[in-house]
């Protein structure tokens, strides 16, 4: 093995999605020396498996997580601000019926059948309007439009409902494009002096007096080394009970609940570009949202998962009931034959000893132990929309053994390509297609949607469209390809396809065996312009 005992980081971090990455860039950012080891691609597991919202979370108000949903929406904004490439306002309707009954074990429903029997599993549409004048105010929203009042008689988003539904409510959250979130912020860190190693086994991990010692193997080229580092974080998500039972061999008294979240994915089911917020009968609810122009996106699920290494699959029986909570609503039912794709992750929550997946708790929870020398942080649980709220949590309780270490910084601070503003988008694209007249209105959009100014670099110097490469469908170029390679760690085409993109989703098998081809065997690029900042 390779000892590289002569260089010490301040930070080493295990898990590189979502919550590693956050945590390795606004580290980097306040000057610590930082490394992450992650055993596969970058968001490969649980962060790339989302519903891809940056929410409040509507429904957790009742089970009275009133801190958790406060901080999620003070986030939608913040976040929107950094990143107006890969995120974006979408307005949710909710349709309402005065039939309607649930079955709901939530704190709430518990205390309206003590107070008020005579609703009878009812959420009454004062009970909705509350809820959504506490969404609305608890998070000091500014730029994004409050709830208002839907007649779906008369609006277009009552076509493709049953007409029983006449009334919905209507409230703003954020899409996101969730993998694409967790490679920019390994990037960010990266150019902030941060070692990224993808595709890198942490083996074990042991404290020597006060540094960590930290044995990895890299999984393509089956070399080993070793490192040391003044601190270690363990943010391996589903893998964070594992991680300190057999890797890092700390005794600790927190759990995770591996919780499975599964999505349909069916051809377009409406020609609007608003979301649905569908109560079920059964108390949960699922989301209907457009995806990808021509697709629609229906979840999720909970369900209890056994084991993190057993991969997450969107089961028959999952389908089925996606299916069904959206048939209740649509006028046309969605059916099997409508289902283009299924995706599936695992959430690694917080173990908290609630009686259903449902109800368990989505707050993070950070655990200090340095009563062995060297700091251990681990961490557990978290949704997407807090992760820059949760890195800064990780770092104040890692201060201490840091005092030279600067303060939070992250808020509002662009990741790679979000430097415009945030009503932007539609002006980026005109100027993409001023500069490069080959480009189509839906090309330059994907373009600006997945790199933001950064377009502009890839294309640079292309008159066109040939001067970018050999086509692979579906507008991807020998030119993007190269860019995710040198800029983004794109290995193979899964990497691309999958996660830098979704545009799997358009794409022949031989397309994408194509691009695999490509990627696996392609000389280096020429240089391509640096990224860091």
């Amino acid at each position: 093995m390779n000892d590289s005992g002569h260089e010490v980081y301040d930070l080493f971090v295990i898990g590189g999605g979502i919550n590693g990455c956050g945590i390795a860039r606004d580290a980097a950012g306040r000057g610590l020396s930082v490394a992450l080891a992650e055993m596969g691609d970058l968001g490969w597991a649980t962060s790339s498996s989302s519903t891809k919202l940056f929410h409040g979370g509507l429904r957790y108000l009742e089970y009275f997580e009133f801190r958790l949903v406060r901080e999620a929406l003070e986030e939608r904004e913040v976040l929107l601000t950094a990143m107006p490439h890969i995120s974006w306002p979408m307005r949710f309707v909710l349709p309402y019926h005065p039939d309607m009954r649930f079955d709901s074990d939530t704190p709430t429903s518990r205390l309206l059948s003590i107070f008020m029997p005579w609703l009878k599993g009812r959420r009454p549409a004062w009970l909705i309007r509350l809820g959504l004048f506490l969404y609305d105010h608890l998070g000091g929203r500014r730029i994004l439009p409050g709830t208002t009042s839907v007649d779906l008689r008369n609006d277009p988003a009552g076509r493709p409902l049953k007409p029983k539904f006449r009334k919905a409510y209507e409230y703003s959250d954020c899409w996101v494009q969730d993998s694409r979130l967790v490679v920019l912020n390994a990037r960010d860190a990266a150019a902030r002096g941060a070692r990224i190693m993808p595709r890198t086994r942490v083996t074990s991990a042991r404290r020597e007096g006060d540094l960590w010692l930290v044995d990895l193997l890299d999984e393509a080229s089956g070399q080993s080394e070793t490192l040391r580092a003044r601190a270690l974080v363990n943010a391996g998500g589903p893998w964070v009970a594992e991680i300190i039972r057999d890797t890092i061999h700390v005794p600790s008294r927190e759990g995770v609940r591996l919780v499975r979240g599964s999505h349909i994915v069916t051809r377009r089911l409406y020609d609007h570009d608003k979301c649905y917020f569908f109560q079920g009968t059964d108390g949960r609810i699922i989301f209907s949202i457009p995806y990808e122009d021509d697709f629609t996106l229906i979840g999720t699920t909970d369900e209890d998962h056994p084991d993190a290494d057993e991969p997450p699959v969107c089961t028959d029986k999952e389908k089925r009931y996606l299916a069904e909570r959206a048939s209740e609503y649509f006028a046309n039912p969605v059916t099997e034959d409508d289902i283009v794709w299924t995706y599936s992750g695992v959430r690694p929550l917080y173990d908290d000893g609630a009686k259903s997946a449902t109800a368990a708790t989505r707050d993070y929870v950070l655990s200090l132990d340095s009563t062995g020398g060297a700091p251990l942080l681990n961490v557990f649980g978290g949704k997407i929309t807090t992760y820059r709220r949760l890195a800064e949590a990780a770092m104040a309780k890692l201060n201490t053994f840091f005092p030279a270490a600067g303060g939070n910084w992250t808020a509002r601070v662009a990741l790679p390509g979000g430097d415009f503003p945030v009503d932007g988008v539609d002006a980026l694209i005109a100027e993409l297609r001023q500069a490069y007249p080959f480009l189509d209105l839906a090309w330059a959009r994907r373009l600006v949607r997945t790199y933001g100014t950064e377009a502009r670099t890839i294309l640079q110097g292309a008159d066109r469209r040939e001067d970018l490469g050999e086509d692979f469908g579906a507008t991807i170029t020998a030119r993007e390809l190269d860019w995710g390679a040198a800029h983004e760690w794109v290995r193979c085409a899964e990497d691309f396809v999958w996660r830098r993109t979704r545009l799997g989703l358009k794409l022949t098998d031989a397309q994408v065996a194509r691009i695999d081809a490509y990627l696996r065997t392609r000389p280096e690029p020429d240089a391509l312009p640096q990224t860091g900042r």
